[in-house]
């Protein structure tokens, strides 16, 4: 596929596209686990934090600042 002696791997070519698909936003990670054959555990693991909405309702809540949400 040309990339011989450039050290990308069909790992990396995966990793870099479930990557993208989470910055994306448009998919959830169960979703993408699905799609990719990938664990819903693995997915949350290694890529959950590249959703843009990563631990958003956690950073609402300690921004509250004890107030009711």
């Amino acid at each position: 596929a040309g990339l011989a002696g450039t050290g990308v791997t069909p790992h990396t070519l995966r990793h870099t596209a479930i990557t993208w698909a989470m910055q994306t936003g448009k998919a959830n990670a169960w979703e993408l686990a699905g799609f990719f054959g990938v664990s819903p555990e693995t997915m949350q693991r290694v890529y959950a934090h590249h959703h843009p909405d990563f631990q958003k309702d956690a950073l609402r809540a300690v921004s509250a600042g004890g107030r009711k949400l």
